[in-house]
Formats: structure tokens, sequence, C-alpha cells
């Protein structure tokens, strides 16, 4: 047992909806030790939870970045809102730990942080989006996914319509409003 495999155990049972509320407690239970054994690879469960954070964060940067790589435009945008909900629903417990700025003064969670705003820099950057314009599209961006997967990790979208459509949807709608980005401003 190394760190690593505590903030990987911590964070798979985070995810797993059966596993109760995540303590020092069942995560030393579940590597069959005490508690106080963890303290040698965590110092208490808020340390635990930013250590799964910034493993989360960064898991899903790389996947954006997969998702994404040699694309450009509404292709960009549909593989990275894709990547984007598929990490999400794989990953229900530690998702919300995705979406918090990072507090002042942590430079590791900035880093992480960075790591996914790059991408999806990258991303606006084929519809001329940079600076101001950037930042915008970012929430704007943001938003729709984070509502659409927290809304279906929630168990809201129990109508009869098929949610993969309304996803497509959400993501052609998000694609167009892209591209008209610029010419809303007068640009």
């Amino acid at each position: 047992m190394n760190t690593a495999t505590v903030v990987e155990r911590a964070a798979q049972m985070l995810d797993d909806p059966g596993a109760g509320e995540l303590s020092l407690a069942s995560v030393a239970e579940s590597f069959g030790v005490r508690p106080p054994s963890l303290y040698r690879h965590v110092d208490g469960l808020p340390a635990l939870r930013r250590a799964i954070m910034l493993r989360a964060k960064e898991e899903l940067a790389q996947e954006l970045g997969r998702a994404t790589v040699g694309l450009s435009r509404d292709d960009a945008v549909r593989e990275l809102a894709g990547a984007y909900r598929q990490w999400a629903l794989a990953h229900p417990g530690q998702y919300p730990l995705t979406v918090r700025a990072p507090r002042p003064g942590d430079e590791d969670d900035a880093a992480v942080s960075s790591a996914i705003l790059e991408v999806v820099f990258a991303v606006l950057a084929g519809y001329g989006l940079r600076e101001d314009d950037a930042v915008d599209a970012t929430r704007f961006l943001r938003s729709a996914l984070h509502g659409f997967v927290a809304l279906e990790t929630g168990g809201a979208f129990e109508l009869p319509v098929n949610v993969e459509q309304s996803f497509t949807r959400l993501t052609d709608s998000v694609a167009a409003a892209l591209t008209n980005w610029s010419s809303a401003r007068g640009n």
C-alpha cells in the first residue's frame, strides 16, 4: 500500500453508490487495516479528498485532451463534450470535485485546473475565440455540459425521449453558438 494506491481506492469507493459515505475507516477497512495505518499515506480525510480531486482533474484533462487531439471546431466541441460526459458518468462521485475553481494559493490545484482549461481554450481557438471571448465561451460551454451532466447523474432525465438525442442536440447547439460567437459581439 502506498499513497497512490490509497487515493485510487478511495476514488473508486467515492464512485461506488453502494459504498456509503467516504471515510478513513471505510478506506482502511477496504485494505484490511486500521485507520491509523492510513496516516502514513494521507493526512486525514480532507487531505484524501484533495488528493482525489487533484487526481480526478488530471484524469479529466487527459481524457479531454485525448478526445480532441487533431480535431477542430464543431468536431472538437462534440468530442470534448462527449468525453466530459462519459468521464462524469463513469466517475459520479469524483465528478463534483472537478467543477470548483482552484483555491487561492493551491498551486497543485491551479496546475491541474489549468490543464483542463488549456484543452478547452485550444478547442475554442478553432473558432477564433481568445482572451475575454474565450473566457465567456468557456463559461457557456461548461455551464451547458455541467448542467446536462448534473441533471443526468441526478436522475432528472426520466421523460421517454432518448437522452443521447438530447445530448446530441445540446452539443450541436453549443457548436452553433460558438460558430456565431464573434459575430454576436459585432466583431
